[in-house]
């Protein structure tokens, strides 16, 4: 495993076909039996050596046919931003394959088959309580955080056994609207969790 120089900072988001909230992040079984998941990242901040990563989105794809953890293994399907250049894709592939260490290697290590990797467009929107994301003809996920007790707060879960942003506390959120299709997947994942936070990834 390469030993660089790197971290990436942002905001990070996922989406499900579980009930909210989502059993997996504590090792349970997903609730249909396998799950469905999406997750995005804006890296509002980063750097591979001297390659400037800021402002560039990178969306990933996840089937997992049981347990998340026991097993069996995952299929992926992986997108970059089409604006970064050949370094700048470089660089993203190594750190969200898990090439280069960090919490993305222990994601990889859960992944038996990669069905694809793509560069190609992604919006990506912040707003509040909201996330939007798109990636033309192929992807769209509209997600908001749920209201709690008290409304202006949001509702969070602390310390997830398993979840795709360490050392941040998921807020929970369900999707207004999840489409994918591409590869072999086609599904509709519309009303079920979600979460969303801050990530920082490091070697």
């Amino acid at each position: 495993m390469e030993k660089l120089d790197w971290k990436v900072d942002g905001n990070y988001f996922e989406a499900c076909n579980c009930e909210s909230t989502c059993p997996c992040i504590f090792l349970a079984d997903p609730d249909e039996g396998d799950c469905k998941l999406v997750i995005a990242w804006h890296i509002e901040k980063g750097h591979f050596d001297s390659i400037n990563l800021n402002g560039l989105n990178v969306v990933g794809v996840f089937y997992t046919p049981g347990n998340m953890v026991k097993g069996p293994k995952w299929q992926a399907a992986v997108y970059l931003d089409e604006r970064a250049d050949k370094k700048q894709a470089d660089a993203l592939g190594k750190i969200f394959s898990g090439q280069v260490g960090g919490f993305p290697a222990v994601v990889a290590s859960f992944i038996d088959i990669v069905v694809g990797v793509k560069a190609t467009k992604i919006d990506i929107v912040v707003e509040g309580k909201k996330r939007h994301l798109k990636i033309p003809q192929i992807l769209e996920l509209d997600i908001e955080g749920v209201t709690g007790g008290e409304p202006d707060k949001e509702s969070c879960i602390t310390n997830p056994a398993l979840y795709g942003a360490p050392g941040n506390n998921p807020v929970i959120a369900r999707s207004s609207k999840y489409t994918y299709k591409d590869h072999k997947f086609n599904w509709n994942n519309s009303g079920k969790n979600a979460f969303y936070s801050q990530f920082s990834y490091v070697p």
